[in-house]
C-alpha cells in the first residue's frame, strides 16, 4: 500500500480544507460497507427462518428489511460518490490553477528547457489522471477497504475456522501484485512522456501550419505524428495487459478459497454443526469479500498511473524559481540606466562580455551588429528574463535585483518583430493586462496610426481579433502592438524593428509619433536596418557579445570599422 500512502500524503494538505464534505463522504462509505455486509447477513434468516422453519411473521418483515438495506447501501453510495467527486474536482481545479501560476513565474530559461506541448500535457493530461484518483480511486479504495473489514468481521463471527480457510491464499498474491504495480508505474511514466511528445508534435504542427502548407509537407508531418501515436498505443496496450492480469489472478485465488469453504462448510452442515442459512450467508459474504479485494488490487495497479502523473506535477510545483525579485516596487522616474561590467553565460556559452554603457532619461540608443552579436541578450537582461553572470545593471544607481520583477517589467514596453496578438477584442489587446480605458485606447491607436482602419471594423475597438491576428494584415498587427506599448506609458521603450512590417508612408508617420512619445523616456532600438536609427543619440556596435564601438552615427563612420562594414562601406 506504499503508493496509496504516497498519494494520501501528497494530497492531505488539500483534503484538510474539505472537512465537512469529507465527513459526509466517509459517512457514505460506512453506510455502503454496512449495507453490503447486511446484504450477506440477511440471507441467513431468509433461509433458516422462512424456507426451513416456515416463520410467517418474518416473511412479512424481511422484505422490508431487504429494501431498507439497499436504501442504506444506495444512499451511502450516493453520498460517497457525490462528495468525493466534489472534493476531487475542486482539488484538481486548485492544483491546475496553482500549476499555471507556478509555471508563469519561472524564468525564461525554463521555457527553453521544456517544450510548450509538454507543459500543456502536464497541465491537462497529467492533472486529469490525478483527478481520476483523487475523486474516484482514493474514495473507492477507502470504501472497499471498509467493506473488506466489515465482511471479514462477519465471516469470522460466523465461523473462524472457515474464515481462515477463505483467506489463507491471499498473502500469495502479494508478490505478483507488487511486481505488476512496479511494472505499471514504469509504463505510466513512459505513457505520459510519450503523450507529452504527441502534444508537442501537434502544437508544433498547428503553430507552423503556414510553412507546412508552403512546403507541401503535410504527409511528412502526418507520418511523424503516426509514429508518435503508435508508440503511445504500444505502451498503453502493455499497460492494459498488466492491469487486466490482476482480475484472473484474484479469481483463481478466490476459486481455491471457495472450493475449500464448500468442502469444509458442506461437511459442517451435514454433521449439523452449521445451519444451511449460516453456510449460504457465509458463502455470500465470501463472494462479496473477493469482489472488493479484486477491485482494490486492480485500483492499486491503476494508482501507479496517478503516482507517475503526480510526480511530474509536483516536480514543477516544488521547483524553485531561479530569478526572483524583492517586494520593493520601482517607483518614480528612471533618470539613468547603467550596464556595469556585465557578463552573461547561457549555460557554458558566453553571450555577453564586459558590457558597459549608460543612457539617461530622454535619450535614445541603438544596438546594432550582426546576428548573434548580443543585442537581444542585453534586452533579456534588462527585462530580467535572465540574470547577469557578473557585473550589474542599475536604475538610478540601484541594482535592478533590488526591485520586484513586476514593477521592472511594467516600467518597460517592448515591440518586437514577432507580433503577439491575443484572441480578444482590439481594446483588450491594446490595454492588455490593464483596465480598459476606451478614450485612452483610441488615443493610443491614433498615435500608432491605426485608428483609421479600426473605425472601419464592424464593432470598432470591440471587434474580436482571431488567434495570432489572422484577420489582420501584418502591418495592422504591428501597429496594434505599438499602440499597446504606448498605452502602458512606460519609463523605458524598446523597439526591435518596430516598423518593419509597415509601408514607407506608415513607417514615417509612426516614426514621428514614436519620436514624440519617447522624449521623456529611455529608448532602446534594436536595429537591423540602419535607416531606422538616423536620429538616435548614441549607437552601440556589438560583435560576438562585446561592445566594439559607441558613438553617434557620424563619429562611428569615421573610426569604427565594424559600423562601416554594417553600412556596406570600406575604409
Amino acid at each position: 500500500m506504499e503508493g496509496f500512502t504516497y498519494l494520501i500524503n501528497r494530497f492531505l494538505p488539500y483534503f484538510k480544507d474539505y472537512k465537512f464534505q469529507f465527513s459526509l463522504a466517509i459517512l457514505g462509505m460506512i453506510l455502503s460497507a454496512v449495507g453490503t455486509t447486511a446484504t450477506a447477513y440477511i440471507i441467513k434468516p431468509v433461509l433458516d427462518k422462512i424456507f426451513i422453519e416456515h416463520n410467517e411473521g418474518l416473511l412479512t418483515l424481511l422484505p422490508f428489511a431487504v429494501v431498507l438495506v439497499y436504501v442504506i447501501k444506495g444512499g451511502g453510495g450516493f453520498l460517497q460518490v457525490y462528495y468525493a467527486s466534489f472534493i476531487g474536482q475542486d482539488i484538481v481545479r486548485r492544483i491546475r490553477d496553482k500549476l499555471l501560476g507556478k509555471i508563469l513565474s519561472f524564468e525564461m530559461g525554463f521555457f527553453h528547457e521544456y517544450r510548450s506541448g509538454e507543459l500543456i500535457s502536464r497541465s491537462i493530461n497529467d492533472i486529469e489522471r490525478i483527478r481520476q484518483v483523487v475523486s474516484t480511486i482514493i474514495p473507492m479504495m477507502i470504501r472497499e477497504l471498509l467493506t473488506i473489514v466489515a465482511l471479514l468481521g462477519y465471516i469470522f463471527y460466523l465461523n473462524p475456522q472457515m474464515a481462515i480457510l477463505a483467506i489463507i491464499f491471499l498473502p500469495v498474491t502479494g508478490f505478483p501484485l507488487s511486481y505488476l504495480s512496479k511494472k505499471m508505474k514504469k509504463l505510466s511514466h513512459a505513457s505520459q512522456e510519450k503523450l507529452s511528445d504527441l502534444t508537442s508534435r501537434l502544437s508544433e504542427i498547428f503553430n507552423n501550419i503556414e510553412i507546412i502548407k508552403a512546403n507541401a509537407t503535410e504527409n511528412y508531418e502526418h507520418h511523424r505524428f503516426e509514429m508518435e501515436n503508435k508508440k503511445i498505443f504500444d505502451i498503453n496496450i502493455k499497460a492494459t495487459k498488466t492491469t487486466e492480469l490482476v482480475s484472473p489472478m484474484m479469481e483463481i485465488v478466490g476459486s481455491l478459497a471457495v472450493a475449500l469453504v464448500i468442502m469444509y462448510g458442506g461437511k459442517e452442515v451435514i454433521e449439523g454443526n452449521m445451519s444451511v442459512g449460516s453456510f449460504f450467508s457465509f458463502l455470500a459474504a465470501l463472494f462479496m469479500l473477493y469482489t472488493p479485494i479484486k477491485r482494490v488490487s486492480k485500483m492499486y495497479n491503476n494508482m501507479q498511473d496517478a503516482i507517475a502523473a503526480s510526480e511530474r506535477i509536483f516536480s514543477l510545483l516544488e521547483r524553485e524559481n531561479k530569478i526572483v525579485g524583492t517586494a520593493l516596487d520601482l517607483e518614480g522616474e528612471i533618470s539613468e540606466l547603467t550596464f556595469k561590467n556585465v557578463d552573461l553565460y547561457y549555460k557554458d556559452k558566453k553571450a555577453l562580455s564586459d558590457i558597459n554603457f549608460e543612457i539617461k532619461k530622454g535619450e535614445s540608443i541603438a544596438l546594432v551588429g550582426n546576428s548573434g552579436g548580443g543585442k537581444s541578450s542585453i534586452v533579456n537582461l534588462l527585462l530580467r528574463f535572465y540574470d547577469v553572470s557578473s557585473g550589474e545593471i542599475c536604475f538610478n544607481n540601484q541594482n535592478i535585483n533590488n526591485y520586484s520583477l513586476d514593477s521592472i517589467r511594467k516600467s518597460i514596453s517592448i515591440v518586437t518583430q514577432r507580433i503577439y496578438i491575443f484572441n480578444d477584442s482590439v481594446a483588450a489587446n491594446v490595454a492588455y493586462g490593464e483596465k480598459i480605458d476606451e478614450e485612452k485606447v483610441i488615443n493610443c491607436l491614433k498615435q500608432a496610426n491605426t485608428w483609421d482602419f479600426i473605425q472601419e471594423l464592424d464593432d470598432g475597438i470591440h471587434t474580436k481579433i482571431n488567434e495570432f491576428g489572422t484577420n489582420l494584415s501584418g502591418g495592422q498587427r504591428q501597429r496594434i502592438a505599438i499602440a499597446r506599448a504606448i498605452y502602458r506609458d512606460p519609463k523605458i521603450l524598446i523597439f526591435d524593428e518596430a516598423t518593419s512590417a509597415l509601408d514607407t508612408k506608415s513607417e514615417q508617420e509612426i516614426s514621428k509619433a514614436l519620436e514624440a512619445i519617447s522624449k521623456d523616456k529611455i529608448t532602446i532600438i534594436i536595429a537591423h536596418r540602419l535607416k531606422t536609427i538616423e536620429k538616435v543619440d548614441k549607437i552601440i556596435v556589438l560583435k560576438e557579445g562585446k561592445v566594439r564601438c559607441i558613438g553617434s552615427k557620424s563619429e562611428l563612420l569615421k573610426h569604427c570599422d565594424e559600423f562601416m562594414h554594417l553600412n556596406g562601406l570600406q575604409r
